[in-house]
């Protein structure tokens, strides 16, 4: 258990933020499938849509 107020709000902060990188993973997966969607239509070009999947992945990670 945290012993000092610091040590409190951090344990709860560290839990608001597993949470939004829980939904945000989820969210992430959605968004994955339809981008991928777009692209196979031509749509858009794949590598635009690698590139937003690589800047999605890399706003998830950087959560942590």
């Amino acid at each position: 258990m945290a012993n000092t107020a610091q040590a409190r709000k951090r344990a709860r902060q560290s839990v608001a933020t597993n949470l939004h990188k829980a939904a945000a993973s989820d969210v992430f997966q959605k968004a994955t499938g339809v981008i991928d969607r777009v692209a196979d239509k031509n749509i858009i070009h794949k590598n635009k849509a690698a590139r937003h999947k690589s800047r999605l992945s890399a706003a998830i990670k950087s959560l942590a």
